[in-house]
């Protein structure tokens, strides 16, 4: 695993604990030695996170009063909640986004809120960077235009938030991860249209996708928490194009060159499908400037075949 930037020991909070960031994210905060506070939906996940040294707790964090007093001696809010659609089909229906939107819209304001009354000094708020307006071959940072697309616009309601408790006195951080990957579902799906002979991904093979690999993510989150306020990029050093990524994924499964995915699936994805046929060439400099934070897997060419070897295919 990758070690991220050690910080002096800190009282910290953390939502999306069991989640593909938080899950990582966790282990690394508790052997740096901070004290971690985390909420579990469930007996199963508190039990989980209690395993790994955190101290589990159950809580509405919408319920601004109840999580004001939760967070009482707490430095760092890490907000990683979300509610994303379990397969790449079901994010392609609009409908199956509207608990992540909750989240990201009243979720992630009630928690800022409830910092704001207990005194938390810092705020780091998880979002999505491939809302970018398309780019090309130009490199992307923080200031690039962003484009949401319908499904997706909560992730500026959840800036917002973060916005908002820098504008009240606060640190807040966004942390705009590129696409996550690890030897997961969505790792399976990808795999299974390759070896049909297709990319992935939608678009022109030469437009760019950035990515991130979900360990990468997590230390690139540790390494935030001595942050000063601001947006910053959380993606690999080399951005690949979509023809490049497709290639890799068949290079490690032994598969034959892919071909681009063919046009009427695409415009039948209307403007959800849109957003992801984007060039994006995210820049990761201003993270890795302030932070000294740096990627295990620098490209999606060594990361995804490292991935799939944990797959077993």
């Amino acid at each position: 695993m990758t070690v991220a930037p050690k910080t002096a020991p800190q009282r910290i909070f953390v939502t999306g604990a069991t989640g593909v960031v938080g899950a990582h994210a966790l282990p690394i905060l508790i052997s740096q030695g901070h004290d971690v506070t985390a909420v579990g939906r469930s007996p199963e996940k508190r039990a989980r996170l209690q395993a790994i040294g955190a101290r589990a707790i159950e809580l509405d964090t919408f319920d601004v009063a109840a999580t004001s007093r939760a967070l009482e001696g707490i430095t760092t809010v890490i907000n990683l909640a979300t509610h994303m659609p379990s397969s790449s089909f079901q994010m392609m229906l609009p409908w199956k986004w509207r608990e992540n939107d909750l989240v990201r819209r009243e979720g992630s304001a009630a928690l800022v809120q409830a910092a704001l009354a207990a005194g938390v000094q810092r705020f780091i708020q998880e979002s999505f960077a491939p809302v970018y307006e398309d780019g090309g071959d130009k490199w992307i940072a923080e200031g690039w235009p962003l484009r949401p697309a319908p499904y997706n616009r909560s992730v500026l309601d959840a800036e917002r938030s973060a916005a908002h408790f820098t504008e009240k006195g606060g640190i807040g951080i966004v942390a705009r991860f590129a696409g996550f990957y690890g030897p997961d579902a969505m790792l399976r799906e990808m795999v299974d249209v390759v070896k049909k002979g297709y990319c992935p991904l939608p678009g022109k093979l030469t437009a760019y996708w950035s990515s991130i690999a979900q360990e990468d993510a997590a230390t690139a989150v540790v390494s935030l928490i001595s942050a000063p306020a601001g947006v910053y990029n959380v993606s690999d050093d080399t951005p690949v194009t979509r023809g490049e990524l497709a290639g890799a994924v068949a290079k490690a499964i032994g598969a034959k060159t892919p071909r681009a995915m063919p046009g009427i699936l695409v415009a039948l994805g209307g403007k959800s499908m849109e957003l992801l046929t984007r060039s994006q060439r995210m820049s990761n400099a201003k993270l890795k400037a302030i932070s000294g934070w740096s990627p295990k897997w620098a490209s999606a060419r060594e990361g995804y075949a490292a991935a799939i070897a944990q797959l077993g295919k």
